[in-house]
């Protein structure tokens, strides 16, 4: 998905998404490859992490099952 920077306020860029420009996501500045402006366009890439959503999920329901116990 293309993004473009829209603009850059207290740290959080806002990215227009080119494909539905009514389409906002705000991230932060830090997570911008280095050297990105206002006016770059980015290709945006989500990648499924199945490691991590495991350990997340295992994270999860041990917390689930001590709050459990509690009662």
């Amino acid at each position: 998905m293309k993004v473009c920077i829209d603009r850059v306020d207290e740290g959080i860029a806002v990215l227009i998404v080119q494909d539905d420009p009514s389409s906002l996501i705000r991230i932060p500045v830090p997570l911008l490859p280095p050297g990105s402006r206002e006016g770059d366009v980015l290709d945006l890439i989500l990648e499924p992490d199945p490691a991590a959503a495991a350990a997340v999920r295992e994270r999860i329901a041990g917390r689930i099952e001590r709050l459990k116990k509690k009662r």
